[in-house]
């Protein structure tokens, strides 16, 4: 055998000697792009779980599942980006850390949403039938129709559900307009319409707004009906918004009628 057979290429001898990787030893860590991978497929999952539900593909109850799936896909990214970012930390590769410190920023974002709602969920009672009057709340009458197969009734809950709201929620009370009554409506209905809510009935001479508002995730269909009752010189405004379904509205009810009053409040 010659010399020049026998002597490794100068290049990789080069690399040797400094003692560096050769050629097929520079690639980037596999661990690192495995969890950029599993925190795109968590995200994809915890998208399509909600819009699935919304376009009618699967009940809301399926798109939980498959939200479950996705945090621990999320989950499991993360973890798979701290194990890929101290692999490629060691081999001293700086796009392997920049993709496990992606990996990790995709899949806490993955799991913070749904993790965040169940932690929520544990601080609200699980109530899903809001009003600014718990004694004599606005009643539901163009919607009920559309909501005769929803399975939460339009009927108030009664003093179980009232001592609930007022121990979650004790700032939702009725709303005092310095206006009379047929201009508090106009006030009302601008705001309804302002929120974005599909106004299915504004009767003036009934002084009742009722009108439906849509979640954009999962698209869950809540009512909502506003009282415009006068008092006076005055005008007295009471709100009330329910779910169609859910035990539990994780506080977005109340939170839907606190945005409609400070819209209408700032009108």
């Amino acid at each position: 055998m010659s010399a020049c057979q026998g002597a490794a290429p100068k290049g990789v001898s080069d690399m040797a000697r400094r003692g560096e990787p050769a050629r097929g030893e520079a690639r980037m860590p596999w661990l690192p792009a495995l969890a950029v991978g599993v925190a795109c497929a968590a995200a994809l999952l915890a998208t399509v779980a909600g819009l699935g539900s919304r376009f009618g593909v699967w009940q809301f109850r399926t798109g939980f599942t498959l939200l479950g799936y996705a945090v621990y896909g999320g989950t499991g990214a993360v973890l798979l980006g701290i194990a890929g970012g101290i692999m490629a930390a060691r081999r001293r590769r700086g796009a392997g850390v920049v993709l496990a410190l992606l990996a990790m920023a995709g899949g806490l974002a993955v799991a913070a949403v749904p993790v965040s709602w169940r932690l929520h969920a544990r601080q609200v009672p699980a109530i899903h039938d809001i009003t600014t009057d718990t004694v004599n709340p606005p009643q539901f009458v163009a919607l009920l129709p559309l909501r005769r197969d929803a399975p939460n009734p339009a009927v108030y809950g009664g003093p179980a559900v009232a001592g609930e709201q007022k121990r979650a929620y004790p700032d939702l009370r009725t709303e005092v307009l310095d206006l009379p009554a047929d201009r508090a409506f106009e006030r009302a209905l601008a705001a309804a319409r302002a929120m974005g809510w599909r106004i299915v009935s504004a009767d003036p001479a009934a002084n009742r707004i009722e009108a439906s508002d849509t979640t954009f995730w999962f698209g869950f269909v809540d009512d909502v009906v506003i009282r415009v009752a006068p008092a006076g010189e005055r005008t007295l405004l009471d709100i009330r918004s329910v779910s169609r379904v859910g035990k539990s509205d994780v506080g977005t009810n109340a939170t839907r009628i606190r945005s409609y009053l400070h819209r209408l409040r700032s009108s």
